[in-house]
């Protein structure tokens, strides 16, 4: 309980930006640069919302999982789409050719799962490139990869813990610490790895192994 009050309490300090931005906004006299800005604002907003929604989910006594086998392909389209008007407007390109592979897994779990990395490579990666592409060393493991700020190395360890920042999350005041941490907990849960590898000015690679189901914990 102290958890989920400690929780709601950043939730709701941090959702109150995008909401006063477009309060501005919809006060502008510009309303080409107004519709636009709204939209990227009402953006956050929706993630914020998913974010919580999952947190909530996860913490239940049963959670919705329905394991079938998923085209990883189709998956990553949808979440692309999704977040092609922030490629666009922050002018990053995706180098992406398709992958032929398959899992056992959730959608719904796995795509909020490639929302917040995608999410995260794209709010720190200021200019260039993120590629998605399955790793020709290790197997079935999908990886997106950034040319953005890095990660520092002291923070590495504890990316993944809930709540910590570390320095990129601290300088940006903007980061509450949990995206990492549902990832890890959904993954957990369902079979699946996430590593990640960083050196700062150079980017990121998230790896996500998407192998066999026989540890998925039901829970």
């Amino acid at each position: 309980m102290s958890d989920m009050i400690e929780y709601y309490t950043l939730w709701a300090h941090q959702i109150k930006t995008p909401i006063a931005a477009m309060d501005l906004l919809l006060q502008s006299e510009m309303p080409g640069v107004c519709r636009d800005q709204l939209v990227m604002e009402l953006f956050k907003v929706e993630q914020y919302v998913e974010m919580v929604l999952q947190y909530l989910r996860l913490g239940a006594d049963s959670t919705d999982f329905r394991i079938e086998r998923q085209e990883i392909d189709k998956i990553i389209r949808e979440v692309v789409k999704k977040y092609s008007t922030i490629f666009i407007k922050k002018k990053i390109s995706l180098d992406y050719q398709g992958v032929d592979a398959k899992t056992i897994s959730d959608e719904k779990w796995l795509s909020f799962v490639l929302e917040q990395v995608l999410s995260n490579a794209l709010k720190y990666t200021p200019s260039g490139k993120i590629s998605i592409y399955m790793d020709k060393v290790l197997p079935c493991t999908l990886v997106i990869e950034d040319t953005g700020i890095g990660i520092q190395e002291e923070d590495l360890p504890r990316i993944f813990d809930k709540g910590y920042t570390g320095y990129t999350g601290r300088k940006d005041k903007k980061s509450t610490g949990i995206g990492l941490y549902l990832c890890r907990m959904i993954m957990n849960k369902l079979g699946h790895t996430m590593t990640i590898e960083s050196q700062v000015g150079k980017g990121t690679k998230v790896k996500l192994g998407l192998g066999t189901y026989e540890n998925v914990r039901f829970e």
